[in-house]
């Protein structure tokens, strides 16, 4: 397996192989990989001839220090876990001032709102922060695909529109979420809860198929109240936010019309622990 932590050894890399017309998949990871990760990477090596893995902690798409203090790391285990879907994944391992040769700042891009709903409403800056390295890795790789959990639906569409924006010629690919027996969304945060509340985190997935259950014949608000209640009456919970909106805008809606498309998000502290989720409803 070839791992390499400058961008210089990227580009070597990458020249070496130009040749082959390869098509270069990417799939962009914060490290402390688990089984969805594995699952991008898997659908990467069906779909590309060169597939790249970056594990690279982000520091400004945190907002929050204690956040990005206590984030994960276990690069021994990643790499073993790469290793285990493919021997030919190539890794890209970079300390912060090599994606941050000028210091710790992000670009201001215009996302047409998107960033300032849902996770943007409590993560001042946090989208700018991803759309930044997100850019650099495109600007470095020239992927013809990049890969992207569903988990994360918000952060797809913010990459959608990066790529319009820039107009890179890179393919989005959203695969679906993979989730805990218990429903819970997989996550490298999973890890920081206690097994009690790591058990009781199956409260979240529940409400959110309640959702998808009764929202064409509830009212939101009632749907909304009853779910963030029954999440809620677990010790240590609190819903951050939990919102019914339109699959393509964000906006949050009120009712239910025949020709819309709907998701439901949600994001949930529980204890220290940030938990999101979201599903499509209709």
């Amino acid at each position: 397996m070839i791992v390499c932590y400058l961008k210089s050894e990227v580009k070597n890399e990458l020249k070496a192989n130009i040749a082959n017309k390869d098509i270069i998949g990417l799939v962009p990871t914060m490290g402390s990989l688990h089984k969805g990760h594995l699952s991008l990477m898997k659908t990467a090596v069906e779909n590309c001839n060169q597939v790249w893995v970056s594990i690279f902690i982000n520091p400004t798409q945190f907002n929050n220090e204690s956040d990005l203090k206590n984030y994960p790391k276990n690069f021994k285990k990643d790499i073993s876990l790469i290793e285990s879907v493919s021997k030919k994944i190539k890794v890209f391992c970079p300390e912060i001032n090599e994606m941050y040769e000028k210091g710790l700042n992000y670009n201001q891009y215009n996302f047409n709102g998107i960033d300032s709903k849902l996770e943007g409403k409590y993560r001042k800056g946090h989208f700018n922060g991803v759309a930044t390295i997100v850019s650099k890795l495109f600007e470095l790789f020239k992927p013809n695909q990049a890969f992207f959990g569903e988990k994360d639906f918000q952060q797809t569409q913010i990459v959608k529109r990066l790529i319009d924006l820039e107009k890179h010629k890179t393919k989005l690919i959203i695969c679906p979420t993979v989730r805990e027996k218990n429903g819970l969304a997989m996550s490298s945060r999973n890890n920081l809860l206690s097994q009690k509340n790591r058990e009781n985190s199956s409260i979240i997935f529940h409400n959110l198929n309640y959702v998808k259950t009764h929202f064409k014949k509830t009212d939101f608000d009632q749907i909304i109240s009853k779910c963030i209640k029954s999440i809620n009456s677990y010790d240590g919970f609190k819903t951050e936010y939990f919102e019914i909106v339109d699959s393509f805008s964000l906006s949050k809606q009120k009712k239910y019309c025949e020709n819309k498309s709907y998701r439901v998000f949600v994001s949930v502290m529980v204890d220290e622990v940030r938990l999101i989720d979201n599903i499509l409803l209709n």
